[in-house]
């Protein structure tokens, strides 16, 4: 296996973003629990747990190549003012990381490690999932109406 210094570069660059959506996703569940929509809330629970995962998985790989992988954020949280925005923000960063995790598997390839480039193909592939979602949410909000959308996301409670 040819390691080079792109494939740690690259790697560094993917826990750094794996991180900012870590913070972004917690950022969603505050944001999301302070608005009552308890169930989105879980959601992106779900989906910062995943993100965390995948910035501790690049981790490891760095440490396995020899490198120390720097736990930073590659950019600071910005709270969202509407379920569309929010959806919206998120599926951009969701298209420029699917972009990145494509680049760089290829290049993990081109340097002859497999290990690597598997890690950023599952990460794109979960990536378009993340996409496809975000796309979901947004139609049902347009097709259905802001209301009618929030009524889904909050919690039933039982009568006292």
């Amino acid at each position: 296996m040819a390691q080079t210094t792109k494939t740690l570069e690259n790697l560094q660059q993917a826990v750094s973003m794996e991180l900012a959506a870590v913070s972004q996703y917690m950022l969603h569940i505050l944001t999301a629990e302070s608005w009552g929509l308890d169930k989105l809330a879980v959601k992106m629970r779900s989906e910062m747990l995943e993100e965390l995962g995948h910035a501790e998985a690049y981790s490891r790989r760095m440490v396995f190549l020899g490198g120390s992988p720097e736990l930073k954020s590659a950019k600071v949280p910005t709270a969202a003012k509407s379920l569309k925005a929010m959806f919206e923000a998120d599926l951009e960063d969701e298209k420029s990381s699917l972009d990145f995790y494509t680049t760089a598997a290829s290049e993990a390839d081109q340097a002859r490690d497999i290990g690597t480039r598997d890690l950023f193909e599952q990460t794109a592939l979960d990536e378009e999932g993340h996409m496809t979602w975000l796309k979901l949410q947004l139609t049902l909000l347009d097709r259905m109406g802001e209301p009618a959308f929030i009524a889904m996301q909050v919690k039933e409670t039982e009568a006292d």
